[in-house]
């Protein structure tokens, strides 16, 4: 059974993140779209690909702050946020049991008070950052609402978070 848009505003709120809406047409993702069965974590520079500047330890005690930082800087550096705060989000609506996830973007706006790193939400919750630590971890993908930029907080393979944006619009040369 799917969770409701209900129980994913709830989820959201200790975040800072007020739930406007589901979105229910195709969203598109930044053009030119990279290459087919690319997620953001695996496209490159070529793609429009910009890397935050650190790599975060999920054990380091200051993750949360750090993670918060980066993406709220990357988000506000490419264009994620617009005036209103305002982006889309990916969620799971499938229920915690269910093998296969049922993701869907939903517009949200950040509120004054927010913690997207510490606050517990599963919606923002990291299943792979399990695998490294107890703590709760975040990963997320945000888009702007005029599709032009992609964000994604993720969890590698060594135990680090990070925070990349997909621009390919704000490529100013060709990448070799």
């Amino acid at each position: 059974m799917s969770l409701t848009d209900a129980a994913i505003a709830a989820d959201l709120v200790p975040a800072g993140l007020e739930l406007l809406e589901r979105v229910r047409e195709e969203v598109s993702l930044p053009l030119p779209p990279p290459p087919p069965y690319y997620s953001p974590a695996s496209c490159r520079p070529e793609h429009g690909r910009f890397d935050s500047d650190e790599m975060i330890d999920v054990n380091d005690p200051e993750m949360p702050s750090k993670v918060n930082a980066s993406w709220l800087r990357m988000a506000t550096e490419y264009g994620v946020l617009n005036d209103q705060r305002e982006f889309l989000l990916s969620v799971n609506y499938s229920d915690p049991n269910d093998v296969e996830p049922e993701y869907a973007w939903i517009r949200v706006r950040l509120s004054e008070q927010w913690d997207l790193a510490a606050n517990g939400s599963p919606a923002l919750r990291s299943g792979f950052g399990g695998l490294f630590t107890d703590r709760f971890v975040p990963e997320f993908s945000m888009l702007s609402l005029d599709h032009k930029a992609m964000l994604n907080t993720t969890v590698w393979g060594n135990g680090t978070v990070s925070t990349i944006v997909i621009r390919p619009d704000r490529l100013t040369h060709a990448v070799d």
